[in-house]
């Protein structure tokens, strides 16, 4: 079992109807076990409609920097646009800067060792685990419907959205994968991702064990993956017998690979059909 400690809620920001605030979650006892140091507490942004009345739960998973720097560099992860179109759908939105990354700090425990020889298992259960204790510590809120709970996850956040799905947290309906991957770098490695088999058998790994809907978004020109891996994972998840749909999104400016931030409406259509299909705003 996950155990968790709340803060209250810091703060409050309201505007045309939405509020902005704040909570913070543990990390859980069971991604600390190996350490000698606490892991520190998750800061989790929350954008939802000022009102009171329980909203589905949309959970927003931000990727991963070329380096510590970069990481470190994050701030408080915030998706302006895309917060306040879900918000707009009726949704609760909530945004971890997880472990490792800008305001939350502390050791990068999404690590998953160098170029050649790239092993994201460990790395994406410790984070899924992480975003489910920030998912269950949104359930004592009044705004909340923890029935229903969508995770959209970015770049390395897809891979950890698609990780929740093989052993998902009660409430959690399907999951949104926006150009995941592991291991790109469009400056140095352009199209050509890191170790992009050994993300292939993960792939086939988390698909036999799916048990939620997967909805898998790619730009035709994302840069860090290429043309060519981001559908070869697709059919890994899909042969492994996960329950999915692959859909190209345009190419977007010089790198397709931020269009979720840059390009609403691209992502937003194929979304908003596939939410309906399985019965969610």
């Amino acid at each position: 079992m996950l155990l968790l400690a709340l803060t209250t809620l810091i703060g409050g920001i309201s505007e045309a109807g939405v509020l902005e605030e704040s909570f913070q979650a543990k990390a859980p006892r069971v991604a600390q076990a190996a350490r000698s140091a606490p892991l520190p507490a998750v800061s989790v942004l929350v954008v939802r409609p000022d009102d009171d009345q329980r909203h589905p739960l949309a959970i927003l998973l931000h990727g991963r920097g070329v380096d510590a720097d970069e990481n470190r560099r994050v701030g408080r992860a915030d998706f302006p646009a895309n917060a306040r179109y879900l918000v707009g759908r009726g949704y609760a939105v909530l945004i971890p800067t997880r472990i490792g990354y800008g305001i939350t700090g502390g050791p990068d425990i999404e690590f998953t060792g160098p170029c050649q020889h790239k092993s994201a298992d460990s790395a994406l259960e410790t984070a899924a685990r992480e975003v489910a204790s920030v998912m269950n510590a949104a359930r004592v809120y009044p705004w909340s419907d923890s029935g229903r709970v969508i995770v959209i996850g970015d770049s390395f956040g897809g891979l950890i959205a698609l990780d929740l799905a093989t052993h998902p947290p009660r409430g959690l309906k399907a999951v949104i994968n926006v150009s995941g991957g592991d291991g790109g770098d469009s400056l140095r490695h352009v199209d050509v991702p890191c170790d992009p088999a050994a993300l292939a058998a993960t792939l086939t790994t988390l698909g036999r064990t799916a048990k939620v809907p997967a909805l898998f978004l790619y730009s035709r020109n994302d840069r860090f993956w290429g043309p060519d891996w981001p559908v070869r994972w697709f059919d890994a998840w899909q042969h492994a017998g996960g329950d999915g749909e692959f859909v190209w999104l345009p190419a977007d400016k010089n790198n397709g690979h931020f269009i979720f931030n840059r390009n609403g409406p691209a992502w937003q259509v194929p979304a908003s059909r596939f939410l309906r299909a399985h019965g969610l705003p």
